[in-house]
């Protein structure tokens, strides 16, 4: 049993490191058997996000996040993480749970506290006394061992982050979707983790145009030889890692490029080309072209489709809960074959990251037509498919909110969801962070090892 008279102490470690890094919180010198309630609150960028989880002591008077799940609050799982990613908005908050600013570090206020009165009622005595203690966490997007410099060269427009490191590094291009902007967040963390990162924008950033409708293709291939000239990669050539159009964008790349791109890890892809849809300029539409090369636009699957009777890019609901335009789109055949995306033109490694509840697209089926049609066309490099059953449309950063899966788009301003469950979005935000790293860094060191052997029998 605890000492009635340990002091009600708060420890979280580490209080202060990277978004990636998991903490511990633990709580001791509770009252055994007695109820205590910690809450997390984030400043964020639109306001506060917070979220509270009610425990029930053990035998020593401790709780222990990490193996102990909540017996009341906003989840319900052993997860040291839960107060983080179970967030949501308090009143009056606004806008997304995602960083905007690199350089200004997450704070996070956790506050524990007894609720007095409570104990286990066979024990004598009136319980739990009165007792709150408060630690501040502290989460930073990008190091002190991590540059950042903006590029505004070559008509390109994005943000360089790269560590402090000797010698070539890992380089990766790192893609937004259809909200368009510079993911600068994601590019930091990539950074932290030894890789060499540049986010770049194509559409939504400073200097670039409103909308995705018609982007050419060879503002890209510029993108591709100037990281290839001028950041020294590692393995001799970028990688490409996109979300969602960003997804379909990196497929895209390798199968024109091939030469251009080293690996790809396309996150909730199609394997389709589609129209602009919801980030479409509005004189184009929906089913206007989003992207060009020569200036001509690429087939896309939205182009007089036969088999498309209605759009979900109206706001409308569809005609039945079981209809779906990304399968109704596949009915007109001879569109959906001029608008596949080949990418068994591409021999490099790839790595696609899906959701099997993604609801605002089908990533995991255009992951596994991807994937399927490497290996039917002898596909020798790593194919790595991580599909997660519980994850939907919003496979984002490590221990950040999850919760916000209904959504109103940033630029169409439609209504539709992302799909899976806050703790499926969550495992899954996490574990992909770890996997992508591990298969940036795994690409790059094998092309370098191949790169040397190719010198030295040169040499010879």
């Amino acid at each position: 049993m605890s000492d009635s008279s340990a002091t009600f102490t708060l420890a979280v470690r580490p209080q202060a490191g990277p978004l990636w890094e998991r903490r511990s919180l633990r709580v001791t010198g509770a009252v055994p058997g007695s109820l205590v309630t910690v809450r997390a609150v984030t400043a964020r960028d639109g306001g506060d996000w917070a979220a509270q989880a009610t425990f029930l002591a053990d035998r020593h008077g401790t709780v222990d996040l990490a193996t102990q799940a909540p017996v009341s609050g906003d989840y319900r799982v052993a997860d040291s993480m839960g107060l983080f990613w179970s967030q949501r908005r308090e009143p009056g908050t606004t806008g997304s749970a995602e960083p905007t600013d690199v350089d200004r570090p997450i704070s996070t206020v956790v506050t524990a506290w007894a609720e007095p009165g409570t104990g286990h009622l066979d024990a004598a005595g009136d319980g739990a006394p009165e007792a709150e203690v408060t630690v501040v966490v502290t989460q930073w997007i990008r190091s002190e061992d991590v540059e950042r410099s903006e590029l505004r060269a070559d008509g390109l427009v994005g943000t360089l982050f790269r560590p402090r490191h000797d010698g070539p590094l890992p380089t990766v291009i790192v893609l937004n979707g259809s909200g368009g902007g510079i993911n600068e967040a994601r590019a930091a963390q990539y950074a932290s983790r030894g890789v060499q990162a540049l986010a770049l924008g194509y559409f939504r950033a400073p200097g670039l145009p409103a909308h995705i409708s018609r982007t050419p293709l060879e503002y890209f291939e510029r993108a591709l030889r100037y990281a290839a000239r001028t950041l020294s990669p590692k393995g001799g050539l970028p990688l490409v890692s996109g979300q969602s159009r960003g997804g379909e964008l990196s497929l895209l790349l390798a199968a024109t490029y091939p030469e251009l791109v080293l690996g790809i890890a396309p996150f909730v892809p199609g394997a389709f080309v589609f129209g602009a849809q919801g980030a479409a300029d509005p004189a184009e539409g929906w089913d206007g072209p989003t992207w060009t090369r020569g200036g001509d636009p690429l087939e896309h699957l939205w182009h007089d489709n036969s088999g498309v009777t209605w759009q979900p890019w109206n706001d409308a609901p569809a005609p039945t809960r079981h209809r779906d335009v990304y399968i109704d789109g596949l009915h007109d055949r001879e569109l959906a074959r001029a608008s596949r995306i080949p990418i068994e033109r591409f021999s490099g490694p790839v790595a696609c990251v899906s959701g099997l509840d993604d609801r605002a697209w089908p990533s995991s089926m255009a992951s596994r037509m991807v994937l399927d049609t490497l290996e039917r066309h002898g596909h020798g490099a790593e194919r790595l498919h991580l599909d997660y059953e519980e994850a939907g449309h919003g496979i984002a950063l490590p221990h950040l909110p999850s919760t916000d899966i209904e959504r109103v788009h940033p630029v169409s301003g439609v209504h539709y969801s992302n799909g899976g469950t806050p703790r499926g979005n969550a495992v899954a935000s996490e574990h992909s962070f770890e996997q992508i790293c591990a298969f940036i860094h795994r690409t790059a060191d094998a092309a370098a090892a191949a790169d040397a052997i190719d010198i030295d029998h040169e040499g010879r």
